[in-house]
């Protein structure tokens, strides 16, 4: 059985975007954690059917060309691009995505200019206006909170460089402040977490959802679907329990055993990404729970969570595909030769579930 891929319905069908079609998407990324028993050195994008794929523009939809922008065209080959990453690469999600931006940037001979904001947000604004300094032509994006981008955005605009947004969406103006913001459809990921959270438990009882970091657009809109799901199929589920577990597994842990205090009863666990779901499988088994007791959904993909599902302690994942090298890189080399580029790119994700975990954790990272 082939790994369940969901397809946006307000967004088109699904295919590769005509800007992704000339490249092949496809990335080496790392699948492990610092604190990952395994040691498996598979990529999760060297499988096939691992590589990010976008959804199809809806007739209508908004692009940026170079000229509205204010920018000038350029040589992708010839250009320095630099990179911002948001969190320290501890967990899988980030490992995954920044060694993408890398595989691509040498795939295309592109020099690559990089920064770990180590999840501090003063950091990344320093981070970026240092990658200005140093001579960066364009730059790609991958930001720690929503808001506070002013500065950042005012220096590049001065520089004329373009900006690619991925993964979190920064509050400001598209084809003004950014050019593009590629990344999954988050309210779509709670809302399907919540269809798995219903089938895992009936539709009935009290659950908890462990959210994710304040400040950014996916904690927002991962608990908005969820939310919005459980209230219009099962009134009888019930969120009794949201606290922040930060998108890290050891205060996802610590959460969920402040959680199996308070409600013992619990029946279910939305946990907003991979890394706090297995913090509270290792809560769990502390308790001394059995596998299956309390069923957990969470949210990304990692080779870890996806093998929670094979070892009967996680219900369900819905993917949240971190490779976003080459729709990044390809997204840039469009515009930089003027034509015009989605201000939204919306990538097609998969989902992992009893029936098809153990056959496609190659793909998982």
């Amino acid at each position: 059985m082939q790994r369940t891929t969901h397809r946006p319905h307000l967004l088109g069908r699904p295919v590769v975007v005509a800007l992704a079609a000339a490249v092949a998407l496809t990335a080496t990324a790392c699948a492990k954690s610092e604190d990952d028993a395994s040691d498996s050195k598979q990529s999760g994008s060297s499988a096939a059917g691992a590589e990010q794929k976008a959804v199809e523009q809806k007739p209508g939809s908004k692009t940026c060309a170079i000229d509205a922008y204010g920018a000038e065209k350029l040589d992708l080959k010839g250009a320095t691009v630099g990179f911002s990453q948001s969190e320290k690469e501890a967990n899988p999600f980030r490992i995954a995505e920044t060694q993408s931006i890398k595989d691509e940037a040498k795939k295309r001979g592109v020099k690559l200019l990089t920064a770990n904001a180590q999840s501090q947000f003063s950091k990344q604004i320093t981070d970026v206006q240092d990658l200005l300094a140093k001579g960066a032509d364009l730059l790609v994006i991958a930001p720690l909170n929503s808001d506070g981008w002013d500065p950042v955005l005012q220096a590049a605009a001065a520089k004329k460089v373009p900006i690619v947004t991925i993964d979190r969406k920064i509050n400001a103006e598209a084809c003004k402040d950014y050019v593009s913001f590629i990344a999954s459809d988050f309210v779509e990921q709670g809302r399907r977490a919540a269809d798995q959270m219903i089938d895992a438990t009936g539709g009935k009882g009290e659950v908890a959802i462990l959210l994710g970091a304040a400040g950014n657009n996916v904690t927002t809109e991962r608990t908005k679907g969820f939310k919005e799901r459980v209230a219009e199929k099962a009134p009888d589920l019930k969120v009794v329990f949201e606290q922040t577990g930060d998108f890290a597994r050891e205060k996802g842990q610590q959460v969920t055993e402040q959680l199996i205090q308070s409600k013992p009863g619990i029946k279910g666990i939305y946990a907003e990404n991979d890394e706090m779901g297995l913090g509270a499988v290792a809560a769990l088994k502390g308790a001394g729970k059995k596998a299956g007791d309390v069923k957990i959904i969470t949210v990304d993909g990692t080779r870890n969570a996806v093998q929670g599902i094979v070892d009967g302690w996680i219900s369900g994942v819905v993917e949240s595909n971190p490779r976003f090298g080459p729709l990044a890189f390809q997204t840039l080399d469009t515009f930089t030769k003027g034509e015009a580029v989605p201000q939204d790119i919306v990538i097609e994700d998969g989902a992992y579930n009893t029936d098809n975990a153990q056959q496609d954790i190659g793909k998982a990272y």
